[in-house]
């Protein structure tokens, strides 16, 4: 078969594969879908993002703390532990939900029993979607990502720089910004990060 043809069918073998994949991910996600993808985008990278949208999208919820004990990850409440052996227990369980692609952020307000206790008690009782086979999913957990106005006033405190704080003011004029306070803990640097997600595909 001359070099061309060969190119030819694999091009359309290609093309029907990801067409099979749309319709898939058509059923899963409902009409609403959009299915445009970036021009230069090679079509073995759209193939892979459209198994990855059906994965995500058949893939069931469960609480990370089933999932770290199924693993392996002993989790014994806070007030069992004295504070060296938390902080120690702290970064396992931050290691491990890196290891399963759940990242947290924004957790230098929060001192290292306060963060576990959170944890413990809520965070890791949530239903979540994990995809540790796909190393290139990840679940951002924000711990002042609730949306209350008590997390609201915790990123004007620590978090918002004077331009956050200034566009602030400007959009929220009835309200009292708390005075920044510089954060009380240095974790959120040294937190595991994803890994750099593709921008080729566009949802």
């Amino acid at each position: 078969m001359p070099v061309n043809d060969f190119e030819d069918v694999f091009t359309d073998d290609i093309n029907e594969r990801i067409e099979k994949l749309k319709q898939r991910a058509r059923q899963l996600c409902g009409p609403e879908m959009t299915s445009d993808v970036a021009a230069e985008c090679p079509p073995e990278v759209e193939e892979q993002f459209w198994q990855q949208v059906i994965a995500y999208h058949e893939a069931e919820e469960a609480p990370l703390f089933d999932v770290l004990l199924k693993s392996g990850v002993s989790l014994p409440p806070p007030q069992q532990m004295n504070d060296a052996q938390l902080t120690v227990k702290l970064w396992e369980v931050i290691r491990a939900m890196a290891a399963l692609g759940a990242f947290l952020e924004f957790t230098d307000h929060l001192s290292d029993r306060e963060l576990y206790a959170r944890l413990w008690n809520d965070v890791l009782r949530e239903p979540t979607m994990l995809m540790p086979e796909d190393p290139a999913f990840a679940c951002h957990i924000d711990m002042i990502g609730t949306g209350s106005e008590e997390d609201t006033a915790l990123y004007l405190k620590y978090f918002a720089d004077e331009n956050a704080r200034r566009d602030w003011a400007i959009h929220f004029p009835e309200e009292t910004i708390p005075r920044h306070e510089n954060l009380p803990h240095d974790r959120d640097r040294h937190l595991p990060k994803p890994h750099e997600e593709s921008e080729l595909v566009k949802q």
